[in-house]
Formats: C-alpha cells, sequence, structure tokens
C-alpha cells in the first residue's frame, strides 16, 4: 500500500473551503480508495454509482442529499449528471451542513452540467496514477514499463500487470466511452488509440489520421478530445513567440500513462522496451508527466519552429520561463537547437533530464539533470 499524503492534504484543504470538491483522474488511478481513506476519519455517507441500489436510493436527490451531514462521497458522478443541478441548489441553502466531494473519470468538459451548473461553488483536484515522489527514484525503471496505474504498477509481476492493461483496455473501450453518451464502435476507437500509440510524442496531424483510418479531420478529433478528456492523452500546446520564424501551431500528443501504451505497443517486459524503435518517445513522455507532476503545473508548453530550433517543454514557475529537453542518452550534448532556443524564448534556465547519475552545471544556464531528480525540481528551481 501506498500512501498518498499529498493528495489527501490537497483533498482537506479544498473540503475547508468549498462547498463542493471535485476528485477527478483517470480510471482505476485510486479515487475510491483515497475517498475511502478520508471518509473513515469522519462522519460520512458513501454512494456508488457503479452500484444499482445507490443509484435507486438518489431517484430524489434533493431529499436524500438534504437529510445529510457531514461528507457526502457521490462515486463515479458522470453516470448520472443530473445530479449537478440538485447539488448547486443543495449547497446554496443558508442551512446547509454537509461536504460534498464528487469523483469522476471524465474532465469538467466532457461531463455536461459540472461548469455549467457548479460553477463558483466547486474547487476541483486531479488525481494521478503513482508518481517518483510516491514509488521512489529507485523504482523509475518499472513505474516506466507498467505505468502508475495502481494495480498496474503493483502486479505481482510484469505478465500479470500487462494482463491487467490489456483488461483496462478493453472495458475502457466497451464499457467507460458508452457510459459517457459516445457512441463511437469499440473497434474504431482501439484502433484509433493504437495508432496515436505509435504518435506518441509527435505532432498532431489529423488529415494524416483521418485518412489512414478512412474518416474525417474532424472525427479523428473528436476521437482525441474523448481520449484526452478522459485524462488517458495529453495534448501538450505549443508556444507562441513574436519572432520571426514560422512556429509549429499543432499540439504534440502523448498517452499520458506509459504503461497503456507500452500495452498498446504490444511490450511485455523491460528488454522488449529498450529494443523498441519507440523507445525514446516512450522515456519522453515518461520524464515530460514526471516533471509536471512535480511542478505540479496546470500550464505548460513545447516550441518548435519550422526549419530549426524546438524546445520538448517549457513552464512559467515563480515568473521565470523554465526549459525542459528530454533525452533518453546518459550524456547528451548541448545543441544548437537548444541554444536557438534559450535565445529566442529567453529561457531563464535550461534543464536536460535524462538517465544520469548526477546533476551537473554543463553550461551558463544549462544543467544536466538525472530524472530520478526530477521529484526534487521545485526546490531546485527556486534555488537557482
Amino acid at each position: 500500500m501506498i500512501e498518498r499524503v499529498t493528495y489527501l492534504k490537497q483533498l482537506e484543504i479544498a473540503l475547508g473551503r468549498s462547498p463542493i470538491t471535485a476528485l477527478l483522474g483517470p480510471r482505476q488511478c485510486g479515487k475510491t480508495t483515497l475517498a475511502r481513506q478520508l471518509a473513515a476519519t469522519r462522519e460520512a455517507t458513501i454512494f456508488d454509482l457503479d452500484s444499482a441500489p445507490d443509484v435507486r436510493r438518489l431517484a430524489n436527490p434533493e431529499l436524500v442529499l438534504g437529510d445529510l451531514d457531514g461528507l457526502v462521497v457521490l462515486d463515479e458522478i458522470q453516470h448520472l449528471p443530473q445530479l449537478f443541478s440538485a447539488l448547486r441548489v443543495l449547497v446554496d441553502r443558508p442551512d446547509r451542513q454537509a461536504r460534498f466531494l464528487i469523483l469522476g473519470s471524465a474532465s469538467p468538459e466532457l461531463v455536461r452540467g459540472v461548469s455549467e451548473s457548479l460553477a463558483g461553488r466547486v474547487e476541483f483536484v486531479e488525481l494521478t496514477g503513482f508518481d517518483l515522489g510516491e514509488t521512489g527514484p529507485e523504482t523509475r525503471r518499472r513505474l516506466w514499463l507498467r505505468g502508475g496505474l495502481p494495480r498496474s504498477y503493483l502486479a505481482a509481476s510484469d505478465d500479470d500487470s500487462m494482463a491487467w492493461r490489456d483488461g483496462f483496455v478493453r472495458t475502457f473501450l466497451e464499457r467507460d466511452v458508452p457510459q459517457l453518451g459516445i457512441r463511437i464502435p469499440a473497434p474504431a476507437m482501439r484502433r484509433f488509440w493504437t495508432m496515436l500509440a505509435h504518435w506518441h510524442g509527435q505532432t498532431w496531424n489529423a488529415s494524416e489520421l483521418g485518412r489512414a483510418l478512412g474518416v474525417s479531420d474532424k472525427t479523428v478529433r473528436g476521437y482525441l478530445d474523448l481520449l484526452t478528456g478522459t485524462y488517458m492523452v495529453r495534448q501538450l500546446q505549443p508556444w507562441f513567440e513574436n519572432v520571426a520564424k514560422r512556429q509549429v501551431k499543432a499540439p504534440k500528443v502523448y498517452l499520458r500513462d506509459t504503461g497503456l501504451l507500452h500495452a498498446l505497443l504490444g511490450i511485455p517486459d523491460a528488454m522488449a522496451l529498450l529494443g523498441h524503435p519507440r523507445v525514446g518517445a516512450s522515456w519522453e513522455g515518461f520524464a515530460i508527466e514526471q516533471i509536471l507532476r512535480a511542478l505540479r503545473c496546470r500550464d505548460a508548453w513545447f516550441w518548435g519552429a519550422h526549419g530549426g530550433g524546438e524546445l520538448d517543454l517549457m513552464v512559467v514557475e515563480r515568473g521565470r520561463r523554465i526549459g525542459f529537453e528530454v533525452k533518453f542518452n546518459e550524456a547528451p550534448r548541448v545543441t544548437k537547437a537548444m541554444r536557438t532556443a534559450m535565445e529566442t524564448l529567453a529561457l531563464d534556465h535550461l534543464f536536460i533530464v535524462c538517465p544520469t547519475r548526477e546533476a551537473s552545471r554543463i553550461d551558463h544556464g544549462i544543467t544536466m539533470l538525472p530524472d530520478t531528480d526530477v521529484v526534487d525540481l521545485r526546490a531546485r528551481i527556486a534555488a537557482l
């Protein structure tokens, strides 16, 4: 059992200042476990909306929920979006006693009613799978191969982990997508998701993917937005500067969990991963996710210019522009493209994240950083 102390503290703070807290994240990332741990510390009532009896109990939600005190947990609320309007009425009552924790496996943009009905009343906390800060830097190869979804990461063997991830993909396509009210044939979405795994780390090209699938650009864009809204895919948006260069304007796409990426690519173990042609792209996506989780940033970008100059990741931390280049190489060199990015974007510092052993300052404003050290990235940036 891996304790998720940071997230528990986030939930405590959010519940203290907002009448409704929404704990969002991908399926099977530990939302229910975390909510039950929190509920065990106080008076609480839990409704699981995957359970038919609990759904029947909420046939008259204002009457049932209005009589409750303490913490009320509504798990998998995306199955009953009509609850959002009832929650708005309840939290606006001057005599309300309860605090609501709602759990969901889809973003507010995908579940109609969250942002509209609960605007100004809800605080969002996003839960992910395990990261290096929780599992420990020494586990990075296992975390990279299996991904951070708890049952995959904690499986007894790589074979068991792979079997669980294969089942996850099938269940997601055959059950979860239809439950969101989206009518996309499971085989079509499976083909798209697999193609996206091969596209991992590349700039989005709707026309090329649409031609390969035999559907329109608009259709593949809808597929991409669905996977993004269910926390399966990250769209890393491009950064624009007023510079004399023709810049890349399409997002880069990454599968957020490398375990699912490897399942879709048919990579069963570490040896197969290291020999796979997409190993560098897989490593890049893994490192970017770990960086963003360590910094807890909402906004991040990449930058690219046609004809020269690129940057894997840029964030603004404490008013400073920090760039990251990810290299699956123990001793990468500073390249002309890196220097171009530093100069064009006026970066305050550039980190080259790679599987090296020790951090070292290799040039003015450039640090080579071991991937295991990203867990302390906020402190490192603060000390610059």
